[in-house]
């Protein structure tokens, strides 16, 4: 009479079913379950995105404000050193051909030995190339070519300086943080806002 023996596996091998999933309350992930998961995650990204984008844009529209301002101050500074009168200068056109005789020098020319660096005339969501193309992403308000700087006029109007624009934003630049928003004016009094301001508006 054969007799059995009982064979015995070594410990932590009880056969190829046993595992910790075969433990009483535990159980796998199913292939749907990971899909539900994976499509929750992307959902929370895409909402997440948008408020990630205002705020990186904030960020580069505070350093476009810092380089306002120190535009500000060297304007200033030029005009305390040319008898009370704004500088003449244009903004320089994209491409390479000389402009005509005559004409005024570009703003980095003009202001160049003010600034320091010319690097504050680049606004840091300027993304189109506006600066490497014309040497600014600002522009500057050719209509205050020369003038006094106590008597700033516009067209015929005398809006005062809180309300006379004398340089900003090429282009929308931050337009990811509004219709309104898109563009930073510096005054002639110094402050800089959002809305360009005219005569009767707030």
């Amino acid at each position: 009479m054969n007799r059995r023996c009982p064979v015995t596996l070594p410990r932590g091998r009880r056969g190829p079913r046993a595992g910790r999933w075969d433990r009483p309350g535990t159980r796998a992930f199913t292939l749907i379950e990971l899909l539900v998961v994976l499509a929750i995650i992307g959902l929370l990204a895409a909402l997440l995105m948008p408020t990630l984008a205002r705020v990186k844009e904030a960020g580069r529209a505070t350093a476009c404000v810092s380089n306002l301002r120190q535009i500000g101050l060297a304007l200033q500074i030029y005009v305390s050193d040319n008898g009370n009168r704004m500088p003449v200068m244009r903004d320089r056109l994209p491409g390479t051909n000389a402009p005509p005789p005559g004409t005024p020098p570009s703003v980095d020319v003009v202001l160049g030995g003010y600034l320091g660096n010319l690097q504050v005339l680049r606004c840091p969501s300027d993304r189109e190339g506006i600066f490497e193309q014309t040497r600014s992403s600002y522009a500057w308000n050719s209509l205050l070519n020369g003038q006094n700087a106590d008597q700033l006029q516009v067209m015929t109007l005398e809006l005062g300086p809180s309300r006379t624009p004398v340089m900003f934003d090429k282009e929308a630049f931050h337009r990811a943080r509004g219709e309104k928003r898109g563009v930073n004016y510096l005054y002639a009094d110094g402050h800089i806002k959002n809305l360009l301001v005219i005569e009767g508006s707030p």
